[in-house]
């Protein structure tokens, strides 16, 4: 039986935290390969619960909260060339380069590599996994995909992978392991649709008190600061009531209590899928709760929405609202409106959940963006009866915002992708200065 081993790589930077991140690309992967019977291991750099993170000193290791997210294994380490003058510090997050090269000489050699990537300006981590991988089994060929690899493909593939695949990873499997194996897959799932795909190879994870779960792939909106349509090629949905029956199963296999929804546009279109799925969920008195980092559309929250939500357990929701400026909602997607913020966390309200439970994110850095946009977008939030999230912008390769956000910033993003970092506000200007948004943050804080 042959072994491939998937690497979930470290983050670099000056921040992290784990609002439920999962490698869910690679589970996925990983399914699809034991499927057609292939030996698969998962070396995670970002698994807060390695046994022998307890002996690494040096590393600090926070408790996780109660519903799975908190804070990584950190240890600051030197920043980059590129960063040398951002006074900051830097860190690495996760296991120890220790105990990667541990697990590396313990498991089984394998026949291939797949390394998965996240942030573009995260390459860091993926970087040193790519170096020291060769410096212990240097013949293994290694794969790299990822969402940086699909964004930033020229400067990935002078990383020293041996190939590098943009996309989605699944649609890659055939030639690849053709080419590399020589090897034909028989059993695949239909890329067109996301029910055939097996469940992630969520027991592979060390810890299970939470799982993400997909219910669609892409998105039908085109916002102008947004990658999804560049990851992923169409927008497509799974069927609601076998989400459903997902969310059972992980359930009962591990006693899930807390699921994270990481779509792109989950309540779009709320009849297809939405509220059957939610529906189910409250028929079957599922006990669980579920929680929404990325922005839910506002323009979709209705009275009945907002009970459903509340009635079959969403405990963590986030709306992208962006900016209260009219002009910049049309410029960048014209997805939601002031009023329907307004309307929405009247519903929300309603249904039960305080203010502080309603996260709207308000879009900070935005290439012209003022402070005193910002500001009165923060003000807007508060105004409506919720509390605003500080999202500091980051520029994406590819967006309609990219060349307008490279002629705005001081920094060369083109050639850099560490520029691309969020933490720095890449495209601030003397009108929305990293002091002014320190001042900002702080009347988020103040809610």
């Amino acid at each position: 039986m042959k072994s491939i081993l998937l690497i979930n790589p470290w983050i670099y930077d000056f921040a992290a935290y784990d609002f439920w991140i999962k490698p869910i690309g690679l589970l996925y992967i990983a399914s699809i390969l034991r499927n057609n019977g292939y030996d698969v291991q998962l070396l995670d750099c970002l698994n807060s619960a390695h046994p022998d993170l307890i002996s690494d000193t040096h590393i600090s290791i926070p408790r996780k909260r109660y519903a799975g997210h908190g804070k990584f294994p950190k240890e600051t380490v030197p920043r980059p060339y590129p960063l040398k003058d951002i006074l900051r510090n830097y860190s690495r997050y996760g296991i120890s380069p220790r105990i990667f090269m541990n697990e590396l000489e313990y498991r089984r050699k394998p026949d291939l590599i797949f390394i998965t990537s996240m942030m573009t300006y995260w390459y860091p981590g993926v970087h040193e996994a790519i170096r020291l991988v060769k410096k212990v089994m240097p013949d293994v060929p290694v794969v790299l995909g990822g969402n940086y690899v699909t964004l930033c493909r020229d400067h990935a593939s002078s990383l020293g992978a041996d190939v590098t695949v943009s996309g989605e990873g699944e649609r890659q499997l055939l030639p690849l392991l053709k080419a590399l194996l020589g090897d034909n897959l028989s059993d695949l799932p239909d890329s067109d649709h996301l029910d055939s795909y097996p469940y992630p190879a969520f027991d592979l994870l060390s810890l299970k008190d939470q799982v993400p779960i997909l219910t669609s792939r892409g998105c039908p909106y085109r916002c102008s600061y947004c990658a999804s349509h560049l990851i992923f090629d169409s927008f497509r949905r799974r069927d609601p009531i076998r989400v459903a029956e997902e969310i059972f199963f992980w359930i009962t296999s591990f006693g899930t209590k807390h699921f994270s929804f990481y779509d792109d546009a989950l309540l779009v279109n709320p009849e297809e899928l939405a509220i059957p799925m939610l529906m189910e969920i409250i028929k079957r008195q599922l006990p669980c709760q579920f929680h929404c980092p990325n922005g839910l559309h506002l323009n979709e929250i209705t009275a009945h929405m907002s009970r459903l939500m509340f009635q079959a357990g969403f405990k963590t929701i986030r709306f992208g609202f962006e900016t209260s400026n009219e002009i910049l909602q049309l410029k960048t997607g014209s997805k939601v409106t002031n009023e329907q913020l307004r309307e929405a966390v009247t519903h929300l309200t309603h249904a039960g959940y305080q203010p502080r439970d309603i996260g709207v994110y308000v879009l900070c850095g935005l290439p012209g963006q003022t402070a005193e946009d910002v500001r009165e977008s923060i003000e807007y939030v508060k105004f409506c009866g919720a509390r605003p999230i500080i999202a500091e912008y980051s520029p994406i390769p590819g967006t309609s915002l990219w060349d307008t956000s490279v002629k705005a910033s001081p920094y060369d993003l083109v050639r850099e992708p560490l520029f691309h970092n969020n933490s720095l506000l890449p495209c601030q200007s003397e009108k929305l200065t990293f002091s002014m948004y320190q001042e900002l943050k702080l009347m988020t804080r103040s809610v």
